[in-house]
């Protein structure tokens, strides 16, 4: 048996694989104030369900996945660990001076963001390294040591160490490192060329202060975690999920915490991927996982997820940049819980501001006061107040008129059933444009994809969504309510490594790189012989940073070979680059020379046989077969259907509405729509 469990911002959703291979899934409230007591109760749910105690349930689990945004959380809100930033003399401003960009270029009035390391802990160490790896200024222990007992006069609780060109010679950070351990032990560090060997002076300082930041939190987290579980039951191995979209155990994840931010979106692209190669036949998908609190857009792209280095927390440019790779995720503060509000100049705006699960929405009527995206679908007639979590919540419908009367349609001067529709068309148009971005900006026309709903809020308005951007049709898988859990259950365990390595394609050291290349399989086979033993399987990927001569930036181009032993070798990878450069920016220049920076290796490790579970059939409550549905200004009588009665490849026109225990799906009189032989809901908008 293993459980993966998905930490959200207004629930947390849990997915069982049962001893039969079936699986089952729960949703419970996230408790923010905490956020594993909201795990603890989403595993009491599972124990009701199958009629056994809680420590029974846990003790046949080998596995817990688990992903959370505890750590994206606090950096959110500032409650990281003090940290102090020592770097190399006369480079004090790494973190102030970041690598530019205004949202607002002429806007002079916009105050200069603080660094994530303010200047007054920022200390200057007399050492310098040059870029080929030779040392200009030798490191001295003394200063290293008066600076270390001015972080003891400051209280610092962590420390980060970035020093210029570590990465091409790390002797001075490694000896700074031992210095800590010695001087400093109960405090913890990071040094940039062991966590994020890249190029870019910012963005690895950037990463090191993160990561040493959350540590004292995380490493705190993970043990609460685990010893709670253990405590409740659960002996068998807890992981936990990272930003590239695998999972490493929570023990290596507490060493470096930066890895579990954005963990649980990222599990949805995995799912959706698969979901994609079972289902449709586009090349491309788009992955839209509707939460409480944001809606999380990714792509998968020719069977492939598109990652980045350009993961800001916070507004863009003027929050802070994490400059680790990551899968490419946009989000924008469009959920179930989005607040509504009229402003000053009549406008109606939904989001970013979330009722969250704590106060939640008003007809959740647990102190919420502020209309939401769910208070206009129950209005609509979207929701069943009596059927929400299969009929476990209550929804309180004449509270959530009343606050969209006197919010929303009262300052418009609309009818409450045109409020309600005016708050969900608003919130659809936000989430048009949050996929717009990720596809029409980036040259993918969303006519080429499938659109995969994801999140308990997924099908309120998907079908619309699609439409407005000419998708031929949209899937709602039947675990699309916990898309994200589900993701974390078919994840692989996973490591990445990096290295970097100057060579070109006029003066190639096919020595060094070939040296370099070993190096990196060596550790992707002691991570298949560590973490990855009794793995089903296991496969190890390279890839290569490259540029043209005189670019600024480069692209991830994966290796055909992992040994170049003829020139063949070097032009497979030339040509391979050229074709790279050519899809993503529509131009290649063949006769430049190409620079090859950064060298990676990713391992993945598979732990899981039963790739093609399927949900636990469940017996379909009494449902009304019909309610009344505001469509298009007017209400029209729609059949109600429990997903489990629809028969399978059977087109329906629509007007409908489709419910589960976790989520329901409104299919405009304008649609068609069936249920796949994989128990997905298939809308042809």
């Amino acid at each position: 048996m293993r459980f993966a469990c998905d930490t959200g911002g207004t629930f947390t959703d849990l997915i069982v694989e049962n001893s039969d291979g079936t699986l089952s899934m729960y949703k419970a409230p996230t408790t923010p104030e905490d956020p594993i007591l909201g795990v603890l109760q989403s595993l009491e749910l599972a124990s009701e369900d199958q009629n056994i105690s809680l420590s029974k349930l846990l003790s046949s689990g080998e596995m817990f996945i688990h992903g959370t945004t505890h750590a994206t959380n606090a950096i959110v809100t500032q409650s990281t660990a003090k940290t102090a930033l020592l770097t190399t003399a006369g480079h004090p401003d790494i973190l102030v001076l970041r690598e530019g960009g205004r949202i607002e270029p002429f806007n002079f009035l916009v105050p200069y963001p603080a660094p994530y390391v303010p200047r007054a802990l920022t200390y200057e160490i007399p050492e310098r390294i040059d870029s080929l790896g030779n040392i200009v200024t030798p490191l001295e222990d003394r200063a290293v040591l008066a600076a270390i007992e001015e972080l003891k006069r400051q209280d610092i609780e962590a420390v980060a160490v970035c020093f210029l060109w570590s990465i091409t010679n790390s002797v001075h950070e490694q000896r700074v490192g031992q210095l800590l351990s010695e001087n400093l032990p109960d405090v913890p560090y990071s040094l940039s060329h062991v966590l994020n060997p890249t190029l870019r002076e910012y963005r690895r300082a950037s990463a090191t202060a993160i990561d040493a930041s959350l540590k004292p939190l995380m490493t705190k987290y993970m043990g609460s975690l685990t010893q709670r579980l253990a405590e409740a039951g659960f002996n068998g191995r807890t992981l936990v999920l990272t930003s590239q979209g695998g999972m490493i155990d929570a023990e290596e994840l507490a060493t470096q915490p930066i890895h579990a931010i954005n963990s649980g979106p990222s599990m949805a692209p995995i799912a959706g991927r698969h979901y994609a190669q079972k289902e449709v036949s586009e090349p491309n998908a788009i992955i839209a996982d509707t939460g409480g609190t944001t809606y999380d857009v990714s792509l998968v792209h020719r069977g492939r997820i598109p990652r980045t280095r350009e993961t800001w927390i916070g507004q863009q440019f003027r929050g802070h940049m994490t400059g680790f790779p990551s899968i490419d995720i946009k989000s924008v503060g469009a959920g179930g819980g989005s607040i509504a509000c009229v402003d000053q100049g009549g406008i109606l705006r939904v989001g970013p501001q979330s009722a969250g699960a704590v106060p939640g929405p008003v007809c959740y009527n647990i102190g919420g006061t502020e209309p939401t995206l769910t208070d206009a679908a129950l209005v609509l007639g979207y929701l069943d107040a009596e059927f929400f979590l299969g009929g476990s919540m209550k929804l309180d419908l004449e509270s959530a008129k009343s606050v969209i009367k006197n919010k929303v349609a009262g300052p418009l001067g609309f009818g409450i059933p045109e409020a309600a529709a005016a708050i969900v068309s608003v919130v659809t148009e936000n989430m048009v444009q949050a996929i717009s971005e990720i596809t029409v900006n980036q040259g993918i026309d969303p006519a080429d994809a499938v659109l995969i709903g994801g999140g308990g809020a997924a099908g309120l308005n998907s079908t619309w969504i699609a439409r407005r951007l000419g998708c031929p049709s949209v899937l709602i898988p039947e675990t699309g309510a916990g898309l994200s859990a589900y993701g974390a259950m078919i994840s692989e365990l996973s490591r990445e490594y990096r290295t970097m390595f100057f060579t070109t394609s006029d003066n190639w050291d096919e020595a060094g790189v070939n040296r370099v290349l070993a190096q990196l399989g060596k550790r992707c086979q002691a991570f298949v012989d560590g973490p990855g033993t009794g793995a089903i399987e296991s496969s190890i990927e390279f890839a290569v940073e490259a540029r043209y001569a005189g670019q600024v930036w480069e692209i991830e181009v994966p290796l055909a070979t992992t040994i170049f032993n003829e020139r063949a070798d070097l032009s497979r990878l030339i040509k391979d680059f050229h074709a790279a450069h050519q899809e993503i920016f529509a131009i290649n220049d063949p006769d430049s020379t190409v620079e090859m920076v950064g060298w990676i290796s990713s391992v993945s490790c598979r732990l899981r046989k039963n790739i093609g579970s399927r949900l636990r059939e469940i017996e379909a409550k009494s449902i009304t077969k019909s309610r009344e549905i505001y469509f298009d200004g007017a209400e029209v009588t729609t059949p109600v259907y429990p997903l489990q009665s629809i028969p399978v490849s059977l087109a329906t026109e629509g007007p409908a509405i489709i419910e589960t225990p976790f989520t329901t799906i409104v299919i405009d009189p304008a649609a068609r729509f069936y249920r796949s032989e994989h128990g997905s809901v298939m809308i042809m908008p």
